[in-house]
């Protein structure tokens, strides 16, 4: 099962025109029906036979259809047709060599048809040759017209929390000594480098959260289970501030590959804790800088964005270190912090947001994103495991 994903906190798309539904506790499959519908029975009374001529032909059928001139009313407003063509030809022609696309040729299609093809045809290839390709714009300004391309990450609406409470667990364990050392050290990639925040510092979200669920149990009628509440408050800040200990000290940077290197593996649950190592330390070893945030959303740099003014959810409040992601005290978090995500219109992802006017074009991807969610994804799926199936 896929543990990082198990809690998707609404049905976002990137039209962003309704607030985010409500977080689900885990991943359910598509369901069925109750039962299939009814279909009309068929007659058994045959309608009479019509055949058409012996000469037609099924040409009708072999037709390609272009596609339908629409989305290029603001280009149709542009008086100087021979100039907007020009400037549009000259950004589509860096657009396609950046991406590696071979273009229609629309150039002999009356304007503004050929526009429109022209975009039809790019967006197309870029979906198709882009995993990351989200939109294209054609932006006209006062002196020329020219695209924008967006590139986004897709979280999937995932919170992207790893929890500590197993890695102390694992730590604790004799037979998973080893193993829990390896996985310190990838943890201590995530903290140092990939900055991912950790629940016990106070610029935290997460922070905040849990001071919160604190501040509920005193404030409330004490039950049979407030002792209980407030016993597995205080371990998730105990456990927490000490496996930050560990993974605050960089030797286990320095070790990551000695560990990588020396370690066997016993079982299934090792092979995949070794493998989620080695992806962690060629993630390090290739961006041996780059923080998660790298590529975290920055409005006022995308002016032709018309969803700059709405609210978001940022990154560091779906992404962190957290105590555990079972029990009493994370059903009560998550039901918090699903309340607070659906105050909200969308969600930072990773975005690239690239001009083609014939200036420099950042040769930047997503493919540490693309890597890192991934690795974020089972490790999470490990500790989960670990600590669901530990006897």
């Amino acid at each position: 099962m896929n543990y990082a994903t198990q809690y998707p906190i609404g049905n976002y798309q990137h039209t962003r025109t309704e607030n985010t539904t409500a977080t689900a506790p885990t991943i359910g499959r598509v369901r069925k029906l109750d039962a299939e519908s009814q279909r009309h029975k068929r007659s058994t009374q045959r309608q009479a036979e019509i055949c058409t001529d012996s000469y037609a032909t099924n040409a009708f059928l072999k037709c390609t259809f272009l596609p339908k001139l629409k989305a290029v009313q603001s280009v149709q407003a542009c008086k100087k047709t021979a100039k907007t063509e020009r400037y549009f030809y000259k950004s589509l022609s860096q657009l396609t060599k950046h991406y590696g696309i071979e273009p229609l040729q629309t150039k002999d299609y009356g304007y503004p048809y050929n526009i429109a093809l022209a975009m039809w045809d790019t967006e197309t290839k870029l979906k198709q040759n882009n995993i990351n390709w989200d939109n294209l714009r054609l932006v006209q300004d006062s002196k020329k017209t020219f695209f924008t391309s967006e590139e986004r990450y897709s979280t999937g609406t995932t919170l992207y929390y790893i929890p500590i409470v197993p890695l102390f667990q694992m730590l604790n364990d004799p037979k998973r000594k080893k193993t829990a050392q390896l996985l310190v050290s990838v943890c201590s990639y995530l903290y140092h480098i990939v900055d991912i925040p950790y629940y016990r510092q106070e610029n935290s979200y997460l922070y905040w959260m849990y001071e919160m669920m604190n501040d509920w149990v005193e404030q409330d009628d004490c039950t049979e289970e407030t002792e209980s509440y407030i016993a597995e408050i205080v371990k998730a800040e105990w456990i927490g501030e000490r496996i930050e200990q560990k993974l605050f000290n960089r030797i286990n940077l320095q070790v990551f590959e000695h560990r990588l290197n020396h370690f066997k593996s016993r079982d299934t649950f090792e092979q995949e804790c070794q493998k989620v190592a080695y992806n962690a330390f060629a993630l390090y070893t290739q961006y041996p800088h780059e923080s998660i945030f790298r590529n975290a959303p920055r409005p006022e740099e995308d002016p032709y964005n018309d969803e700059n003014d709405s609210e978001t959810v940022g990154m560091e409040k779906y992404i962190s270190f957290i105590a555990d992601t079972t029990g009493w005290l994370y059903e009560r978090l998550a039901d918090s912090i699903n309340n607070e995500f659906n105050e909200y219109g969308a969600m930072e992802e990773p975005t690239i947001c690239k001009r083609f006017d014939a200036s420099n074009i950042a040769q930047t991807n997503l493919d540490f994103e693309n890597r890192l969610f991934a690795l974020l994804d089972e490790l999470c799926t490990l500790l989960y495991d670990y600590k669901t199936t530990r006897k």
